[in-house]
């Protein structure tokens, strides 16, 4: 069941002169990818074959995941007129493509592969907060606030699921660390890169892993708050199965935060030479 619905947004409240070309650009890619939601579910489905329960939380998981990328769509419209989402995200579906025909997980198990979703919509949710609180338009950051509550609940429904396979396969605290480390590090992959190319750059430009997770990367990480890497390592350490209170969270939460602002300084460089 949805928990919004975009018609109940406030649409009349959007904003044109609040309106921040550099989050615009993230919006567009974020779009996409969340409009690609479907196909996440099929090969969900593909993995959990025989787990009833599961394929029926994924499916509404995707209707979900569609529903955030329509508004994001929508609203980067209004921002810039010139663009078209509908025709964006076909552009995108010819270029990055997952691989759907599968009857288990990549992760090696499904614990890992629950492990994984938990690092995505730890990574999701902790995204639009940021930029709830970064935008200065309204409708965006009202649009931001009700995404980030859905990608909360949805660790919820990916973490408590995982914990219900925990129970037969058994993964100890190094396997699940090492599954959702290798998670994270795959944000820099080419689902966002090819997410940024098809949203942001003209057709006639050749496709540049490196230049488009630059430009996307340098972007994204420069909207996050020490607050939010507090909640980001928090809902990793309770993944991988440690209590997230006390000076760990905490030193981990400012280890977090301090590498990101390294990396988006690499990313600015990077996009600036390109």
């Amino acid at each position: 069941m949805k928990h919004w619905r975009i018609e109940q947004m406030d649409w009349d409240s959007f904003d044109p002169a609040r309106v921040d070309p550099d989050i615009v650009q993230l919006v567009k890619a974020a779009s996409v990818v969340e409009r690609n939601g479907v196909d996440y579910a099929l090969y969900l489905n593909n993995v959990f074959f025989d787990d009833p329960a599961f394929r029926e939380a994924a499916d509404n998981w995707a209707i979900e995941e569609v529903q955030h990328g329509d508004a994001l769509g929508r609203w980067a419209m209004l921002a810039d007129p010139s663009w078209d989402y509908p025709q964006a995200f076909e552009r995108y579906r010819t270029s990055y493509k997952l691989e759907l025909e599968v009857d288990r997980s990549i992760r090696g198990s499904r614990t890992g592969e629950l492990i994984a979703r938990c690092m995505v919509e730890t990574g999701t949710s902790s995204f639009y907060t940021a930029l709830a609180d970064a935008t200065e338009e309204p409708l965006l950051k009202a649009i931001c606030r009700q995404i980030a509550a859905d990608e909360y609940r949805h660790f919820k429904l990916f973490y408590d699921h995982m914990n219900r396979y925990l129970k037969r396969e058994k993964l100890g605290v190094w396997q699940r660390m090492r599954i959702a480390l290798g998670r994270v590090t795959e944000s820099e992959d080419d689902e966002l890169a090819s997410a940024y190319h098809t949203t942001n750059e003209p057709a006639g430009i050749p496709y540049d892993h490196g230049r488009c997770i630059a430009a996307y990367m340098a972007r994204a990480m420069r909207y996050y708050q020490p607050r939010h890497t507090v909640r980001v390592t928090g809902m990793v350490l309770k993944t991988i199965g440690i209590t997230p209170h006390g000076w760990v969270h905490e030193l981990v939460a400012r280890g977090v935060y301090h590498l990101i602002r390294i990396r988006q300084k690499k990313f600015a460089r990077q996009a600036a030479l390109a």
